[in-house]
Parts: structure tokens; sequence; C-alpha cells
């Protein structure tokens, strides 16, 4: 293994390890679906909130629909002595409570006795602190006698870890990969945050890199996992209907949302040191923005489509102060102020709503603006991304009782409502051209069978089997935090104002100017047609 960071390839990278038969206990795969290769998971962390609210639920959703192979092992790794069926008897209970909760992305209702006792059997906890070589002598003993040697190392831990778990990994020889199709593979997931800022980002890519290959790196996004975002490329280029018109000649503006009603669950101590900005925008609203705006990839091969989405991120136009708008929530009709929460400093000036004015300087969006927000205790949950097309010429309406006509837009619906909608314009009845606003949309309800899905099912059998699509490579990771490091390191102005909006509102009034400066408006988060579904 090179100790030299190394600099990511285009070459498609193939799984490197021959696919057996499925969970002989488990329902089989899905039509079209292959069951992942054996391996071992080993979870850094096993005894945090990540493992058990979006790890297990995935893993068990996985294991019932048959993706997972009867060779498949789990080592949780975590702080302090305990017993592996104490371990088990706790996740078990975790999976009951989210699976009988309906407000709880998994959403299951009763567990598959089948299924959780098969995931049970492949369950072992290894207690073991992330900064000692004894942890890691420990861990390679244990793998050495795993079939196969393939292994998943994921880092369910804070960021502060990251750094030495993936140095301790590699002085121990637990990065090493075998030779040829039958030798097993070393992979390494690592959650956000990467980096907080663009210095930061660097050092931890390059620390990374000099123990393990990029191809052996997958940086996970949490969104990229949801069925409604992956759509957003079916949507694209699966319909004549929307690529010819999906450029600066037809669309008039894009706004990307991603609003909470929720505070910041007694998460104080890491909002104070993170806030909105940090924590959705160079990630998040950034990897959305990507697929809405990326150019058509010659296929769906992993590097073809990180490459396309990572042109975009070369293009996006440094942001400055005055791009962007910060805000806080004060006691409102939803609830208390940001500054009254546990672990919040009482003159806090942590941003906990963000707002941006984003350009992509190339030929297909050159002056298009991109305006993304994203915000907590905001006046609905929503998720969506709207693509306002060109107004028509009027003149054919002026001497007509038309005083405006509707934009047409686009909406795609990501969360919690899952589909598409768009605005257009039709004659209302009667004898005068009198022009009306109407709605038509998708709903996935509608057409396909509800499943519980937490969004980590995806990455994590994406992951097994190799392929690098959904996940962020060095590259488009330290051209994001590039396009931001001006606000966030601001050379000239001091740091960003931050402005107050009631909890239960739909943001800052500075937001709405931002907007109004170039003639648009934000879409109104509260929407009847939507709300009623």
């Amino acid at each position: 293994m090179s100790t030299t960071p190394n600099t990511p390839t285009s070459a498609a990278r193939e799984p490197s390890c021959k696919v057996s038969a499925g969970p002989h206990d488990a329902p089989s795969s899905p039509a079209g679906k292959r069951p992942a290769p054996p391996c071992t998971l080993v979870i850094f962390g096993a005894g945090g909130d990540l493992t058990k609210r979006l790890l297990m639920p995935a893993l068990y959703n996985l294991a019932v629909d048959g993706l997972l192979d009867d060779g498949m092992k789990i080592i949780g790794v975590n702080h302090g002595e305990r017993e592996t069926s104490v371990w088990r008897e706790d996740l078990h209970k975790s999976l009951q409570q989210f699976a009988a909760d309906k407000a709880s992305t998994f959403h299951a209702g009763k567990l598959d006795d089948k299924a959780w006792d098969w995931v049970a059997q492949r369950l072992e906890y290894m207690a073991g602190e992330f900064e000692t070589d004894d942890t890691f002598a420990k861990l390679k003993q244990k793998l050495d006698q795993s079939p196969g040697g393939n292994v998943i190392f994921y880092l369910a831990v804070t960021a502060r870890f990251f750094k030495p778990i993936v140095e301790h990994l590699g002085k121990a020889g637990l990065l090493k990969e075998g030779e040829g199709d039958a030798g097993g593979f070393r992979r390494i997931v690592i959650e956000k945050p990467f980096g907080t800022d663009l210095a930061s980002a660097r050092d931890l890519n390059a620390h990374i890199l000099s123990y393990a290959d990029e191809s052996q790196v997958y940086r996970i996004d949490h969104f990229l996992g949801k069925d409604t975002v992956q759509s957003i490329l079916a949507v694209r280029f699966a319909n004549a209907l929307f690529e010819p018109i999906w450029r600066r000649e037809y669309i008039d503006s894009v706004q990307i949302t991603a609003a909470e009603t929720i505070g910041v669950e007694g998460r104080g101590k890491f909002y104070e040191q993170t806030g909105a900005f940090r924590d959705m925008l160079p990630n998040h609203l950034f990897q959305l923005l990507g697929m809405v705006a990326m150019e058509p990839p010659n296929s769906f091969d992993a590097e073809a489509v990180r490459d396309k989405k990572a042109e975009i991120s070369d293009a996006i136009q440094p942001l400055t102060a005055d791009d962007v708008v910060f805000g806080q929530y004060e006691r409102g009709p939803a609830g208390i102020g940001y500054r009254e929460e546990p672990d919040v400093a009482p003159d806090s000036t942590t941003e906990t709503y963000a707002a941006a004015r984003v350009y992509v300087e190339n030929w297909r969006w050159a002056g298009v603006p991109f305006y993304l927000r994203t915000g907590k205790r905001l006046a609905a949950r929503r998720t969506e991304i709207s693509v306002q097309l060109k107004p028509v010429p009027f003149r054919l309406f002026r001497d007509t009782p038309v005083d405006a006509l509707t934009p047409n837009v686009l909406t795609l619906r990501i969360d919690p409502a899952h589909g598409t909608s768009f605005d257009f314009n039709v004659k209302t009845p009667g004898p005068v051209m009198q022009i009306g606003a109407v709605q038509s949309s998708f709903d996935y309800a509608d057409f396909f069978a509800e499943r519980a899905n937490v969004g980590y099912e995806t990455l994590l059998y994406d992951c097994m089997l190799g392929d690098e699509t959904l996940f962020q490579r060095a590259d488009s990771i330290e051209t994001s935090w590039c396009a931001v490091d001006d606000v966030l390191h601001p050379k000239t102005g001091g740091a960003i104002p931050v402005h107050g909006y009631a909890a239960g509102s739909e943001g800052p009034a500075e937001a709405d100017a931002l907007l109004a400066r170039d003639g648009h408006a934000w879409r109104p988060l509260k929407q009847d047609a939507v709300e009623k579904k």
C-alpha cells in the first residue's frame, strides 16, 4: 500500500470477489438483483445512534430482500465491555420500537422474526478503544479467520476518530487487499462531516489516502440513498420531455429546499460547532444540485457518473457574502428559540438557517440562479427541487383579462411526500379567454407499494458490490468546500450576520430579499395541495 496520497482515477473498479449464493434462510433476491458477495462488516461505533437507527434497520431490510450472502458477518466495535447477546438484544428492542413507530423512517410494522434471527446470528460484539494498537491487533486476529477476506470498515463515529482509525487500520495491515480476482477487498465507509472547511477536508483526504487507495474509500451521503433522489437521474434522462429544455435557454431558475420543523433535538453541542451552512450546503444540497445540473454521462458506470458530478462541483462560482443569508430561530409559534436549547450558548451566533444563491459557470447553466435553503424550526418539513421555466411571451394575451401567467414549475418532491408535480396554465371554462393555474402531480404511493427504507440500504449494498456511483470522490469533496470557503473564512467584511426568525415561520425576511433582488420569490413551504396528501 502506498504511503503517499493517491489521485482519484476514472477507471471503473470491478468487485474483487466472486458472488456466491444468497442466504439460505432468507427470501431469495428480487429479479435482476444479485446478492452481495460474502464479507465481514466491521462497525466502529456499534453502540451509537447511527448503528441503531440506520445501519441495523438497513441490514435487516437487505436480509428481508435476500440481498446478503450467507457468509456475512457483522463485528461491532465500541468502548466498554459487553456480551454479544446483550448487544443483540439491545439492537432487537430498538428495531421493534422503530418498526412500530409510524413517524420513523423504519416503519416496518411487525418485524420478520426469521430475517432478524438471520441477522442476529451474524452479530458479534468486540470491546475496544478506537486509538489503541491492541484493538486493531485483536480485530486482525478475528478477520484472519473470515472467509474470502472481504471486509468493510464502517466509521459510525464522530469525525475526530476518522484519522486515528484509518491510521491504525493501515499500520495494522488491515487495508491491504488480496491479489487478483480471488483476492479479498478492503473498503472504508466514512460519514460526514468530511472536514469543516477546505483546509480540513484536504488534510483529511491526504491523511486517509496515505493509508488507503481512493478506490477503497466510500464517502457516504445518506441523501443519495433515497430512492426519490436517485430518481432525479431517471426523470431527466429517461424522458424525452425534459432533457431538451433542461438548459439556460428555457429554465429561469432552480430552487432546492431542505426544510425541517424540528429544532436541534438535544444536539446543541454538535450544532454549536457546525451550524446549518456547514451541515447541509457543501454536501447534501450541493449533491442535489449536482444531480440536477450534471451533463448526461455515457453510462451509469460509477466513474462516468462521478466524473459528470465532479464537473459541476468544479463549475460552481465561489460564493460571497452577497450570495448568502444566515438565520437563527427565535421563540415563536413552534416553540422555544435556539438560544434556549440545551448546550447552546445564551449569546450564540450559530446559524440554524442558511440560504444561498449559486451560479454554475458552464455552457448549459450560465446565468441561471440556483437558490438553496435549509433550516430548522420552519413552517413545514419539505425536501424538494423546483425547476421554474422561463415565461412565455405575453403579447398573445395583451387584450385579455390576464394580469399575469403562473410560471411553469416542475417540482421533484423528495421528502416527506414522494413524487413530482407540474404547475401550468389552462383556459378556465366560459366565453372569455381567462387563464387559470392548475397542477398535475404524480405520487409514488399511487403506483408503487410502500417499503420501509431508511436510505442506507442501497448505499450498503452498493459498497458490498464495489459500486461507487453514489459515493463522493476526494476531488468533489474539495471543490465543494472550495466554493464556500470565502463564506466560512471571509477575507473582508467580517462574519456573515445572523438574522432572527420566529420558530414555525418561513425563515428570515432577509432570505426573501435575496431572491427579490433578482425578481424571484421562494416557493411557500406551506402548500395546501401538498399538505392535504
